[in-house]
C-alpha cells in the first residue's frame, strides 16, 4: 500500500498534525507543498500528532510543479466540492495519491482548470460550504485503505 496525502500550502498547523496522524496509522506518506502557513516546530502541529511524529513519513516540496517532477499525474486525485467525480466511484489504484488545496481557498483555480477530469467530491449538503481537511483526508485515506484489504494494519 503506497498512499501519499499531498496539502498544497496548508495553512491551520493542527489541520496537518492531525492528518500526520492519520498518515501514521495507516503507513502513509505526507507530502507538504510550499509555502507552509506555519513552521514545522510549530508547537500546535506537534501536539495534534501527539507522539506519532516518528512514525509519519513526509516530504516538503518548494511547489507543487516539483512534486509533480517527482511523482508524475498517472495516479494523483484531486479533492474539492467542485469535483464531478464521487470519490466512491473510483477504484484508487497504488501508489495513490490525493492532494487538497489550503484551507481558506481550496485548490486553486488553475489546478482546477488544468485537471477537471481527476477531481473527487465528498457529498455534502449544500447548505455546508465543506468538511474539515482533516476529517475529509481521513475519509479518503481509509476509503483508499479498505480498497488495498487493509495491508499491514492490525485488524
Amino acid at each position: 500500500m503506497d498512499l501519499h496525502l499531498v496539502l498544497i500550502e496548508p495553512e491551520i498547523p493542527q489541520n496537518t498534525g492531525n492528518i500526520a496522524r492519520t498518515c501514521a496509522a495507516l503507513g502513509a506518506t505526507l507530502d507538504l507543498i510550499e509555502p507552509l502557513g506555519f513552521s514545522l516546530e510549530d508547537r500546535y502541529l506537534r501536539r495534534a500528532g501527539l507522539d506519532y511524529w516518528p512514525l509519519v513519513r513526509f516530504e516538503v516540496y518548494p511547489n507543487f510543479e516539483e512534486f509533480l517532477a517527482v511523482h508524475g499525474l498517472s495516479n494523483v486525485y484531486f479533492t474539492s466540492r467542485r469535483g464531478t467525480l464521487l470519490y466512491t466511484g473510483i477504484r484508487y489504484p497504488d501508489p495513490c495519491y490525493f492532494v487538497f488545496g489550503k484551507e481558506s481557498s481550496g485548490l486553486s483555480p488553475d489546478i482546477l482548470e488544468r485537471f477537471p477530469d481527476r477531481i473527487i467530491r465528498i457529498p455534502t449538503r449544500k447548505e455546508a460550504r465543506s468538511l474539515n481537511l482533516s476529517n475529509t483526508a481521513a475519509i479518503l485515506a481509509y476509503t483508499y485503505a479498505c480498497q488495498q484489504g487493509f495491508p499491514g494494519l492490525e485488524l
